[in-house]
């Protein structure tokens, strides 16, 4: 279970000064979070991750505390071992397809098997200058699932992929969010992008 309840300062956007969110995630959950541009969908997922600071709040993960404002704490991203899908991938650009992975852990079967599920495996020795925009995302999605989280992240991450792609990628990581118990908070603008995954949701606005 997770739990948070947060206040964020978005001083950048006008009519939205203020970010609140007070909820609460089961344990191997698919959540979608959607609405208006500008919201701090984004922002929210920086505050859980720990990238961002907030101004007041609480986030409890598995009856750990990660942020406690009153307390002062706050744990660094690297104690939360949360994985995460940046909106704009944030790859190494001096890396290859591998060692993207191999940074995060050293289960060569897992990297084998993650290169298999985001059809990667004849590109595992490219550079991301040499992938598509499609296979710089799936690289993106691999990447963070590769230290095997217990909470996964993602920002907008089926975006630059085609249909077909997108269809097969689905449902493969579908099964294996099932398969590992992963809690996933997914920031979507497609209404119907996760249809058939039993997901719930939670608007921003």
């Amino acid at each position: 279970m997770i739990s948070i309840d947060i206040e964020k300062k978005l001083r950048a956007y006008p009519g939205q000064q203020v970010l609140k969110v007070a909820a609460q995630f089961a344990a191997g959950s698919i959540t979608k979070i959607y609405g208006p541009s500008g919201a701090g969908k984004t922002t929210f997922l920086k505050v859980i991750a720990g990238f961002v600071s907030t101004e007041r709040g609480t986030i409890a993960a598995n009856n750990i505390t990660w942020l406690d404002t009153s307390s002062k704490i706050n744990l660094s991203p690297q104690k939360r071992k949360v994985g995460f899908v940046f909106q704009d991938y944030a790859l190494f650009p001096n890396m290859t397809v591998r060692q993207h992975l191999e940074y995060a852990t050293d289960d060569e079967a897992w990297i084998e098997r993650l290169l298999a599920i985001g059809g990667l495996e004849t590109h595992a020795a490219h550079k991301p200058e040499y992938l598509s925009g499609g296979q710089q995302q799936r690289l993106a999605i691999l990447r963070a699932l590769a230290i095997k989280p217990k909470l996964l992240l993602m920002d907008e991450p089926f975006s630059a992929l085609d249909p077909e792609m997108k269809s097969g990628l689905l449902a493969q990581l579908n099964a294996l969010f099932a398969e590992m118990g992963i809690t996933v908070l997914i920031v979507s603008h497609n209404p119907q992008e996760l249809e058939g995954w039993g997901a719930n949701e939670l608007l921003i606005k």
